[in-house]
């Protein structure tokens, strides 16, 4: 039996998209018949990918990128705003050099590839989608991540806000929060705060990068044709 390509002739951006979260987004994008271009900090190889170097919290990389790929690809479809960092601290001994870094990434990343997106799917007819990836931390208030979770629930108002400007033109925004999954990022956290995290979640295990994949490709497709301002969590039932 085929399987419906839901993607077929779109043209996909994922940020961060070379692996963990972001590298099962693209490699499911593609499966689904996308043409995808994945950005990351550092030059990584993807089967069927268009893999290129982008830092998302500088404006000057994110307008070049923007434009070389619209060049290369003609249009953009789909925008998934994946690439974060996380710089761990409580609040009384972090350093403002930090904080700024992670706003830089997550949140302001976010804003830079989202207004070129924008700019683009506003002046042609279609429309366009664009997924945020946003976190579980913004509602649990993670200890030691004030700066992540600040950065990731601005993500999510930024989400709402979009949603708002892109409705009238065809474009729709939501976001994802994903919980515990099993990625690089995750592999380095000490064992004492996973056992912590993993007794927190009903369904008993982590998630997998693909699970947030098959989410994030349902939002970039028709089958949500009527969903904008949505954030929908992937972590297991952790903080329902």
């Amino acid at each position: 039996m085929s399987v419906a390509r839901l993607l077929d002739g779109k043209v996909a951006i994922v940020t961060g998209g070379t692996r963990g979260i972001g590298g099962a987004i693209a490699t499911t994008f593609a499966e689904h018949g996308a043409t995808v271009v994945a950005l990351a900090t550092s030059p990584v190889r993807l089967a069927n990918v268009d893999t290129r170097v982008c830092d998302v919290s500088d404006e000057a990389s994110v307008m070049s990128t923007f434009g070389s790929a619209l060049a290369d690809h003609g249009r953009i479809d789909v925008l998934v705003n994946n690439a974060g960092v996380a710089i761990d601290s409580v609040i009384h001994r972090g350093s403002l050099e930090d904080f700024r870094r992670v706003l830089d990434v997550n949140l302001q990343g976010t804003w830079l590839c989202t207004r070129e997106a924008l700019r683009h799917m506003r002046d042609r007819e279609g429309g366009g989608a664009i997924v945020n990836i946003a976190s579980i931390a913004s509602k649990a208030g993670n200890l030691g991540q004030a700066a992540y979770v600040s950065s990731k629930a601005g993500v999510e108002a930024l989400t709402r806000t979009t949603a708002r400007e892109g409705a009238r033109h065809g474009i729709r925004a939501n976001a994802i929060r994903p919980g515990l999954i099993a990625t690089d990022m995750t592999a380095g956290m000490p064992q004492h705060s996973w056992e912590e995290k993993l007794a927190s979640i009903p369904m008993a295990r982590p998630g997998d990068p693909r699970e947030v994949a098959e989410v994030a490709l349902f939002l970039a497709s028709d089958m949500s044709s009527y969903m904008t301002g949505a954030v929908l969590d992937v972590a297991g039932g952790r903080e329902m």
